[in-house]
């Protein structure tokens, strides 16, 4: 796993992580085309079906839980890396993969923390009104950061990686 983690990326490699946060900022934001929700456009933005991630929204739709983007994170890789046998055992790679994942959130996005608290509104409180501006921008970067960090432990780990395609402009 060292190999696997530590390694500096491909220009091809960091040209999908570019675009998987691109794609994820602009579902996001939703200045260009309709806004999505955090995982909605972690989900799409991998090309994955997005009924389930409904429920990462706003935390698990309270804010009372675990920021919904992070989330989404790691059910996109169990949903790509994932045995698809029900009663199948964790697959080496989404081991590697999660493990890796969960580190980099927690050094590149809260590095200044200890013990992050990553309930969403615990997140957003500093940011004012949740419908507000400063609010909308942090979770935008928030949820194209993570989706960068999940494209990278794809290429990490993953023996293929789905294409991201161009969000569609309305």
């Amino acid at each position: 796993m060292a190999e696997s983690s530590e390694r500096e990326l491909s220009a091809d490699e960091a040209a999908y992580v570019a675009t998987a946060r691109d794609t994820a900022f602009i579902l996001y934001e939703g200045t260009r085309t309709p806004h999505r929700s955090c995982g909605i456009a972690l989900a799409e933005t991998f090309g994955l079906p997005t009924p389930a991630y409904q429920a990462l929204r706003r935390g698990g739709i309270t804010g009372k839980g675990t920021c919904g983007a992070i989330r989404a994170g790691e059910q996109v890789l169990g949903e790509l890396l994932g045995d698809p046998s029900p009663t199948g055992g964790v697959t080496p790679e989404l081991r590697s993969a999660v493990g890796w994942y969960q580190d980099a959130w927690r050094t590149r996005m809260f590095a200044a923390q200890a013990a992050p608290d990553i309930v969403c509104d615990s997140l957003v409180r500093p940011h004012g009104d949740f419908m507000g501006p400063a609010r909308k921008a942090f979770c935008t970067n928030l949820a194209a950061d993570v989706a960068a960090l999940t494209a990278e432990a794809l290429c990490r780990f993953a023996s293929s990686r789905p294409p991201i395609k161009p969000v569609e402009i309305s």
